[in-house]
């Protein structure tokens, strides 16, 4: 017979025992969370109004900001509401809903980053082809692959864990639902699904960061064809995307490309993951880039001139 899975919910420890710190992490994370949310929602809005941001790179933007917005926002607003709880717990259902949610629009976001990429070399590679290349029609395949992607990665990754008995304990040393710490509470041996969560997600990080970054170096490469303007402005955009890269994919790796274990550093890390990528990217993406920044301009002047009517 299998052991029975009698587990109904978990206890999250969540960040620090302290109830000082904890109040210190609503402030905080409070601030970051609507801060974030207002700068997607201005990215997002301001693509999407705007009749000059029609380009693929602004589409995939569109895409990637709204991505952003969702991924804090399956682990963010209950470690929020978590501050004022003396005992911090998750229903099985909703432990389950978290982990699919988080890697869904967290691998999407990788994905949506390698489009991107793709974007930028033939741009920059095969500017004379660019038109017919990144059509309409072809950038929506690749962020639709993005999403179905990304819902694959997160649909195994939960399927792989549901499946687990979970006999007790509850109590997980995070502040969500992760795989390798439900993995730790499994009452079963999870070598092979420790493999696969390896392969799934410590791989898929692993790989797209070398995709990326040599897809940059063959860009920076190619820009010696470059007029000096072109060059500054390609360098620019790059510039932007790399240091999105690194934000996103780097703590991935940290996480999930060695074997089913758990350190002190995690809960940072994936913290760092959650909040700071998702605040930083409008700030990256927008203060670079004097298109995005003439749009918002004229989106406010808009708004203005109709708010005075």
């Amino acid at each position: 017979m299998g052991t029975k899975n009698n587990v109904t919910e978990f206890v999250l420890f969540g960040l620090f025992q302290s109830r000082e710190m904890q109040y210190v992490c609503f402030v905080v994370f409070s601030l970051f969370h609507v801060l974030t949310i207002l700068g997607k929602l201005l990215v997002f809005i301001t693509i999407n109004a705007s009749k000059t941001l029609k380009a693929p790179m602004y589409f995939f933007l569109s895409h990637l900001s709204f991505a952003d917005m969702c991924y804090p926002s399956a682990t963010t607003p209950k470690m929020i509401a978590d501050t004022f709880v003396e005992r911090n717990t998750i229903s099985f259902n909703g432990c389950m809903t978290q982990l699919f949610s988080a890697h869904f629009f967290g691998g999407t976001e990788i994905f949506l980053l390698t489009a991107m990429a793709y974007d930028r070399y033939v741009a920059i590679c095969r500017p004379l082809h660019y038109t017919t290349i990144m059509g309409q029609w072809k950038c929506g395949l690749l962020a639709g692959a993005a999403w179905v992607a990304g819902f694959l990665h997160s649909i195994l990754q939960t399927l792989l864990t549901v499946q687990l008995p979970f006999c007790g304990p509850n109590e997980i040393d995070n502040f969500f639902c992760d795989v390798h710490p439900l993995l730790k509470l499994a009452c079963a041996d999870t070598y092979v699904v420790g493999l696969i969560v390896v392969a799934n997600s410590g791989m898929i990080s692993l790989v797209s960061f070398i995709i990326l970054i040599i897809s940059y170096v063959v860009i920076l490469l190619n820009l010696r064809r470059q007029s000096s303007e072109g060059r500054r402005k390609a360098l620019s955009t790059c510039g932007s995307h790399i240091i999105t890269v690194i934000l996103v994919l780097v703590p991935p790796m940290f996480m999930y490309i060695r074997p089913s274990t758990t350190l002190a550093a995690d809960k940072l890390v994936i913290l760092f993951n959650i909040v700071m990528p998702p605040l930083l990217n409008p700030l990256i993406y927008t203060l670079r880039n004097n298109e995005v920044k003439n749009a918002m301009r004229k989106l406010f002047r808009v708004q203005g001139s109709t708010g005075e009517k």
